[in-house]
């Protein structure tokens, strides 16, 4: 297994010494939190309900909602990147180029889920596709985000979700037209997140420039239930895009400048796959909107789930 810390000084990149770091924290015993702190989670776990208040049993548990909890990000372009001269915290990795710190990416309209896959949503593919996951996958709360999936997991539960989707006469008619016309139910790519995360302003967080702990689940030591930090100031009302769990894109690693047509080649290598928003055992640097991570595809860890896109690409 490979993980790829890309939070690097000086544009180097360490593969390995983030997750150490972050398992020493986590054994280091509760204490005050500050920026950089980390609090030990508890032993917290509970089996999946089998029906869940605001959800659709009936569709595999998504919620109860219009379109089904997604939502529509509109196309157009947005502003890719991070300026070290405006967000101090930026990390190399995030500047576009040496001489041009942000980009511009005109991104076609998409939809993707106001909150993150939850350990109920992933217990009803396990249970209808039999697929095979690490158990610990399955044993959180079930409105907490689902972790312990590699990236190939995350890919199968797209594919299972489409044809649920596509099967069930309780599809809204809306989503059932996208799907009709070659829409697919996939990860979303690295422009596409960052754009639902941040809009086109190019803030540093989801809701603005400014640090809130009320918005974010971070630098806590454990996950909270997928959408109970309300962010009513970020641009398409989704929640947890900073913190919770990191997620997976379907987008490969590939520095700066973001170019679509990278994430189309050499995919059958052995790539890295990059993740995004932090999670809650990071701090305040990993959980803005720019933040950038990447994992090898076998990769599963507690601190790693994902979010579901409805794209035509």
């Amino acid at each position: 297994m490979r993980l790829l810390a890309v939070f690097a000084a000086a544009g180097l990149i360490f593969a390995g010494v983030w997750l150490d770091y972050r398992n020493q924290m986590a054994r280091a015993g509760s204490g005050p939190l500050d920026s950089e702190g980390i609090a030990p989670a508890p032993g917290e776990s509970a089996d999946p309900a089998p029906e869940l208040p605001g959800y659709r049993a009936d569709l595999g548990h998504l919620p109860d909602a219009p379109l089904l909890g997604f939502v529509e990000i509109p196309a157009g372009p947005f502003i890719m990147g991070s300026d070290p001269g405006v967000d101090t915290l930026a990390y190399d990795v995030e500047r576009w180029s040496a001489s041009q710190p942000l980009g511009v990416v005109d991104v076609p309209a998409f939809l993707i889920g106001r909150v993150e896959v939850t350990v109920a949503q992933f217990a009803a593919f396990v249970e209808s596709a039999g697929h095979e996951v690490d158990p610990q996958a399955l044993a959180g709360p079930p409105l907490h985000p689902v972790s312990f999936v590699s990236w190939p997991d995350a890919l199968a539960y797209c594919r299972w979700l489409e044809g649920l989707m596509r099967e069930s006469p309780a599809t809204p008619p809306e989503l059932r037209a996208l799907l009709a016309e070659g829409w697919q139910v996939t990860l979303p790519n690295e422009a596409q997140w960052e754009k639902a995360a941040r809009g086109g302003d190019g803030r540093i967080f989801p809701w603005g420039n400014e640090l809130r702990r009320d918005r974010a689940n971070f630098a806590t030591g454990r996950p909270a239930p997928v959408g109970e930090l309300a962010c009513p100031e970020c641009p398409y009302g989704l929640s947890d895009m900073s913190g919770n769990v990191w997620e997976w894109t379907r987008s490969p690693w590939q520095p700066y400048p973001y170019d679509e047509a990278d994430d189309r080649e050499g995919l059958e290598s052995d790539a890295l796959w990059v993740m995004r928003g932090g999670s809650f055992s990071d701090p305040v640097r990993n959980v803005r909107a720019a933040i950038r991570g990447a994992a090898g595809p076998d990769v599963r860890r507690e601190f790693i789930g994902f979010r579901v896109a409805i794209t035509r690409d």
